[in-house]
């Protein structure tokens, strides 16, 4: 053993003595700054929502901050489209269907539905609470219960059971409260789980769903394929499109009676979790900073393609005020300055009444509502709010 450690020292001192005769161009240091980032996007993510949601948010902010990074929760959107769906497994594992709950307990009480707070300028309206379709359903675990849902199977046809989202997603296509008669829009409308939560309720005459991305939009039409049967995928109910969707209002103007504006935003968590595509990787900043210029020109063209007496929902999944109340509160002046259109602000407190058992809202907005995440009931964020287009 002697011998082999005094071999060993002998070898190292050689090889030592050698470096200074290896010519510079073959010698190799690592570069750390190319390969492991100082400053990972999650990282800047995070130093960035604090110091904006941190003032924003006040005391609230820890307890986000905490729920923001932790295991998010998911709902099961169920599949009225599928043969074998499973609806007793869910009901055994302990889920309940908080849509159906929140209505059934809104019903039990005294319609107290409030007036929404308006900004300068702008009406509000007294709103009755939504009339639900009764043919959507979204399965939750109880408050607390972080247990995961287990894949959807494909009923014989192929057609899954249910579609895992972010259960307060579901919440801006409950808010747009379709009926039979109308004709709706989805302007940004990838990946598909809100487009397939409007198709659940059964009570779209037409629904045309469009994003400006043609790899989203591919996506789009995966997720349709894998939930609704082909003889409800036809041009006269349904179409698919992949145009700029700021430009919608040259496209179709005065056309639809409810228009979903789900735009592209920080996707808090996401921004918080993923290094992968992340917008707060340097190289996106310009991107990043120019996101609340596009949120409004969507929500204008939103507002365009509406007819009058039609219906808006604007909704992200951000905390940040610039891209949520900010955003609002220009498209409805730039909406009545160029283009002499009177909006009103729709209060949706009836939403909040009936789902306040399951989601977690944020207090005291004046205008919208936002589910901020909660580490015993840990959806969002999730900012929504609905106006009405008078003229």
């Amino acid at each position: 053993m002697a011998l082999f450690l005094e071999t060993s020292r002998v070898l190292v001192r050689s090889v030592k003595d050698l470096r200074p005769l290896t010519a510079k161009r073959h010698r190799v240091k690592g570069k750390w700054a190319a390969t492991l980032p100082k400053h990972p996007p999650t990282r800047l993510a995070l130093q960035h929502f604090d110091a904006t949601y941190g003032a924003q948010l006040g005391p609230l902010w820890p307890s986000v901050r905490v729920a923001l990074l932790s295991e998010r929760k998911y709902g099961a959107l169920f599949n009225n489209f599928s043969h074998n769906p499973h609806l007793e497994e869910l009901v055994a594992q302990g889920c309940r269907d908080f849509i159906s709950d929140g209505a059934a307990e809104a019903s039990s009480q005294p319609d107290s539905s409030g007036v929404s707070t308006a900004t300068a300028g702008v009406g509000s309206q007294q709103q009755p609470p939504p009339r639900l379709s009764p043919n959507i359903k979204c399965f939750v675990f109880p408050r607390g219960d972080v247990t995961r849902f287990k894949p959807a199977r494909p009923d014989k046809f192929g057609l899954l059971t249910y579609y895992l989202m972010d259960a307060a997603s579901v919440l801006p296509c409950l808010a747009l409260d379709v009926q039979k008669s109308h004709a709706v829009l989805d302007l940004c409308a990838a990946p598909g789980g809100k487009s397939l939560a409007l198709l659940q309720t059964q009570s779209v005459r037409f629904l045309c769903l469009n994003d400006s991305s043609a790899s989203r939009t591919s996506r789009l039409k995966r997720v349709l394929h894998g939930y609704v049967p082909k003889e409800l995928l036809t041009d006269d109910q349904l179409r698919v499109t992949s145009l700029d969707g700021t430009m919608w209002g040259e496209v179709e103007r005065n056309s639809f009676d409810r228009v979903l504006v789900d735009v592209p935003c920080t996707t808090d968590r996401h921004s918080l979790m993923e290094d992968d595509n992340n917008i707060f990787s340097r190289s996106r900043v310009g991107e990043r900073r120019s996101l609340p210029q596009l949120q409004v020109e969507l929500l204008l063209a939103g507002i365009l393609a509406a007819c009058p007496g039609g219906e808006i929902v604007y909704s992200t999944c951000t905390l940040s005020l610039n891209q949520n109340l900010g955003v609002v509160e220009q498209a409805i002046q730039l909406a009545e300055e160029n283009h002499g259109i009177q909006l009103q602000v729709v209060s949706l407190q009836p939403l909040v009444q009936m789902f306040g058992n399951t989601f977690h809202f944020a207090p005291d907005l004046h205008l919208g509502e936002m589910v901020i995440p909660h580490l015993a009931a840990n959806f969002g964020p999730i900012y929504l709010c609905k106006l009405r287009r008078v003229t």
